[in-house]
Protein backbone atom coordinates (compact mmCIF):
# COMPACT_ATOMS: atom_id res chain seq x y z
CA UNK A 1 0.00 0.00 0.00
CA UNK A 2 1.33 3.39 -0.98
CA UNK A 3 0.73 6.38 1.26
CA UNK A 4 -0.15 9.56 -0.59
CA UNK A 5 -0.02 13.01 0.89
CA UNK A 6 -3.41 14.75 0.82
CA UNK A 7 -3.42 17.96 -1.15
CA UNK A 8 -6.65 19.94 -0.64
CA UNK A 9 -6.00 22.26 -3.59
CA UNK A 10 -5.51 19.23 -5.80
CA UNK A 11 -9.03 18.11 -4.83
CA UNK A 12 -10.41 21.48 -5.91
CA UNK A 13 -8.56 21.22 -9.20
CA UNK A 14 -10.03 17.76 -9.90
CA UNK A 15 -13.52 18.99 -8.99
CA UNK A 16 -13.11 21.95 -11.37
CA UNK A 17 -12.00 19.62 -14.18
CA UNK A 18 -15.02 17.36 -13.59
CA UNK A 19 -17.42 20.33 -13.69
CA UNK A 20 -15.83 21.58 -16.93
CA UNK A 21 -16.26 18.12 -18.44
CA UNK A 22 -19.93 18.11 -17.35
CA UNK A 23 -20.64 21.48 -19.00
CA UNK A 24 -18.78 20.47 -22.17
CA UNK A 25 -21.10 17.47 -22.31
CA UNK A 26 -24.13 19.78 -22.45
CA UNK A 27 -22.69 21.95 -25.19
CA UNK A 28 -21.39 19.03 -27.27
CA UNK A 29 -24.89 17.53 -27.31
CA UNK A 30 -26.23 20.48 -29.28
CA UNK A 31 -27.35 22.67 -26.37
CA UNK A 32 -26.14 26.24 -26.14
CA UNK A 33 -25.96 28.30 -22.95
CA UNK A 34 -29.09 30.19 -24.05
CA UNK A 35 -31.01 26.93 -24.68
CA UNK A 36 -30.23 25.72 -21.16
CA UNK A 37 -31.28 29.02 -19.55
CA UNK A 38 -34.56 29.01 -21.50
CA UNK A 39 -35.42 25.45 -20.45
CA UNK A 40 -34.87 26.11 -16.78
CA UNK A 41 -37.55 27.81 -14.70
CA UNK A 42 -36.20 30.37 -12.27
CA UNK A 43 -37.47 31.42 -8.88
CA UNK A 44 -38.38 35.05 -8.32
CA UNK A 45 -37.30 36.87 -5.14
CA UNK A 46 -40.07 37.54 -2.60
CA UNK A 47 -40.54 39.76 0.44
CA UNK A 48 -43.33 38.81 2.86
CA UNK A 49 -44.46 41.57 5.24
CA UNK A 50 -46.90 41.44 8.16
CA UNK A 51 -48.70 44.77 8.04
CA UNK A 52 -51.31 44.61 10.81
CA UNK A 53 -54.55 43.41 9.21
CA UNK A 54 -52.84 42.15 6.02
CA UNK A 55 -49.92 40.06 4.86
CA UNK A 56 -48.20 41.58 1.82
CA UNK A 57 -46.17 39.49 -0.62
CA UNK A 58 -43.89 41.58 -2.86
CA UNK A 59 -42.36 39.90 -5.92
CA UNK A 60 -39.73 41.56 -8.12
CA UNK A 61 -40.71 41.09 -11.76
CA UNK A 62 -38.95 43.83 -13.74
CA UNK A 63 -39.68 43.87 -17.44
CA UNK A 64 -42.59 41.42 -17.18
CA UNK A 65 -45.92 42.44 -18.68
CA UNK A 66 -48.95 42.11 -16.34
CA UNK A 67 -50.74 39.81 -18.81
CA UNK A 68 -47.78 37.38 -18.58
CA UNK A 69 -48.25 36.91 -14.80
CA UNK A 70 -50.55 34.28 -13.30
CA UNK A 71 -51.40 34.45 -9.57
CA UNK A 72 -53.35 31.61 -7.94
CA UNK A 73 -54.22 30.48 -4.43
CA UNK A 74 -55.11 26.82 -4.05
CA UNK A 75 -55.09 24.69 -0.89
CA UNK A 76 -53.43 27.52 1.08
CA UNK A 77 -50.56 27.79 -1.43
CA UNK A 78 -49.92 31.08 -3.23
CA UNK A 79 -48.35 30.50 -6.67
CA UNK A 80 -46.92 33.22 -8.88
CA UNK A 81 -45.87 32.09 -12.33
CA UNK A 82 -45.40 33.46 -15.79
CA UNK A 83 -42.71 34.32 -18.28
CA UNK A 84 -40.56 37.18 -19.46
CA UNK A 85 -39.74 37.52 -23.10
CA UNK A 86 -36.23 37.35 -24.52
CA UNK A 87 -35.07 40.41 -26.42
CA UNK A 88 -34.36 39.26 -29.97
CA UNK A 89 -32.39 42.35 -31.04
CA UNK A 90 -29.11 40.86 -29.74
CA UNK A 91 -29.40 37.66 -31.78
CA UNK A 92 -25.94 36.41 -32.64
CA UNK A 93 -24.24 38.95 -30.37
CA UNK A 94 -21.46 37.86 -28.06
CA UNK A 95 -22.49 38.87 -24.58
CA UNK A 96 -19.66 39.99 -22.35
CA UNK A 97 -21.96 39.62 -19.36
CA UNK A 98 -25.59 38.55 -19.17
CA UNK A 99 -27.40 38.76 -15.84
CA UNK A 100 -30.98 39.63 -16.76
CA UNK A 101 -33.15 36.55 -16.65
CA UNK A 102 -35.72 35.58 -19.20
CA UNK A 103 -37.97 32.62 -19.70
CA UNK A 104 -40.42 30.98 -17.35
CA UNK A 105 -40.59 31.65 -13.63
CA UNK A 106 -42.56 30.10 -10.80
CA UNK A 107 -42.67 30.61 -7.05
CA UNK A 108 -44.99 28.98 -4.51
CA UNK A 109 -45.49 29.93 -0.89
CA UNK A 110 -47.52 28.07 1.72
CA UNK A 111 -49.93 30.41 3.48
CA UNK A 112 -51.07 30.12 7.10
CA UNK A 113 -54.73 29.28 7.66
CA UNK A 114 -55.23 32.70 9.29
CA UNK A 115 -55.46 34.41 5.88
CA UNK A 116 -58.54 35.02 3.74
CA UNK A 117 -57.35 33.73 0.36
CA UNK A 118 -60.74 34.42 -1.23
CA UNK A 119 -60.15 38.18 -0.86
CA UNK A 120 -56.52 38.25 -2.03
CA UNK A 121 -55.74 41.23 -4.26
CA UNK A 122 -52.74 41.20 -6.66
CA UNK A 123 -51.46 44.53 -7.97
CA UNK A 124 -48.58 45.11 -10.41
CA UNK A 125 -46.80 48.47 -10.40
CA UNK A 126 -43.34 49.45 -11.73
CA UNK A 127 -42.01 45.89 -11.88
CA UNK A 128 -43.25 44.90 -8.41
CA UNK A 129 -46.17 42.51 -7.95
CA UNK A 130 -47.85 42.99 -4.56
CA UNK A 131 -50.35 40.40 -3.37
CA UNK A 132 -52.42 41.64 -0.39
CA UNK A 133 -53.82 38.84 1.75
CA UNK A 134 -56.21 40.00 4.51
CA UNK A 135 -56.20 38.21 7.85
CA UNK A 136 -59.36 36.44 8.99
CA UNK A 137 -60.90 38.49 11.81
CA UNK A 138 -61.79 35.47 13.96
CA UNK A 139 -58.22 34.12 13.75
CA UNK A 140 -56.30 37.32 14.50
CA UNK A 141 -54.01 37.19 17.50
CA UNK A 142 -55.56 38.56 20.66
CA UNK A 143 -53.53 39.98 23.51
CA UNK A 144 -54.32 38.19 26.76
CA UNK A 145 -53.47 39.80 30.11
CA UNK A 146 -51.22 37.78 32.40
CA UNK A 147 -52.52 37.50 35.97
CA UNK A 148 -50.89 36.61 39.22
CA UNK A 149 -53.30 35.33 41.89
CA UNK A 150 -56.23 36.88 39.99
CA UNK A 151 -54.63 40.34 39.74
CA UNK A 152 -53.29 41.53 36.38
CA UNK A 153 -51.05 44.31 37.54
CA UNK A 154 -53.09 46.66 35.36
CA UNK A 155 -55.26 48.67 37.77
CA UNK A 156 -57.62 49.93 35.04
CA UNK A 157 -58.26 46.35 33.86
CA UNK A 158 -58.72 45.09 37.43
CA UNK A 159 -61.31 47.84 38.11
CA UNK A 160 -63.27 46.79 34.98
CA UNK A 161 -63.45 43.13 36.06
CA UNK A 162 -64.79 43.95 39.57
Amino acid sequence: MVLRRWEPFGEFSRMNQNMDRLWRGFYNNGYSAQDISEIKEWAIPLDVVDEGDNILVHASLPGVEPEDIDVTVENDVLTIKGHSKVEQEHQGANFLRRERRSGYFRRSLRLPDTLDAENARPNYDNGILTVTLPKIEAKKAKKLPVTQNGVTGNKALDAETK
